[in-house]
């Protein structure tokens, strides 16, 4: 299990969004398949423009860094914006939270080594609070300090991002469509906190 230092699991901050500490350690998930790192970016139908940028990353555990964003739930263990026990439910939650008649996610997927895996784990599982707005910047600058992805480009625009992740050799991508009615973040909580409600009573 991937360890957090004390005093991060002690920090706080005011926008700081940080779960209980043994909920955290006891929110564990590794996947079944190879480490990997996956790039979710959220854009307009309407216009193609990103919206937002996103990463799940899978090695010896499974997190998702979700900078500035508005998904969560008190059952999900968070660390700011990391969330804890990503299972493959709390993958679909989080693309279907995004998707609807206005927005769709662009889902890019890259295999790589261990020891990279690893290294985007540890930088996601302490970092510190995403101011809004700069969502893009922040996932990118996670993405710069991996090795063999020195080549992405500090970005505030998702797209932009999305094109150059698109370059690096190996990357699978697909797209997730919805024409579920658009609702503000409220309602979409609300549908997420019936969601995930049902899952833990079936």
């Amino acid at each position: 299990m991937l360890g957090l230092p004390a005093t991060a699991l002690a920090a706080c901050s005011e926008r700081a969004e940080i779960s209980p500490p043994d909920q955290i350690v006891n929110a564990f998930y590794r996947h079944d398949g190879p480490p990997a790192i996956t790039l979710f970016t959220v854009r307009n139908v309407e216009t193609g423009n990103g919206a937002h940028s996103a990463l799940m990353i899978s090695g010896s555990q499974r997190l998702l860094f979700d900078p500035a964003g508005t998904f969560g739930h008190p059952r999900i263990a968070r660390y700011n914006h990391t969330h804890f026990g990503v299972t493959p439910h709390i993958e679909r939650l989080f693309i279907s939270y995004h998707a609807r008649e206005t927005y769709y996610v662009v889902i890019q997927t890259l295999e790589v080594p261990p020891q990279t895996a690893e290294a985007a784990l540890r930088i996601v599982a302490t970092h510190g609070p995403v101011p809004q707005a700069l969502c893009t910047r922040a996932t990118a600058g996670v993405l710069r300090q991996l090795p063999g992805l020195g080549s992405i480009n500090s970005t505030l625009f998702p797209d932009r991002l999305e094109r150059q992740f698109a370059r690096l050799p190996g990357v699978m991508t697909e797209e997730y469509r919805s024409d579920s009615a658009d609702a503000d973040p409220d309602q979409r909580l609300a549908a997420l906190d019936a969601q995930l409600s049902q899952a833990l009573t079936d």
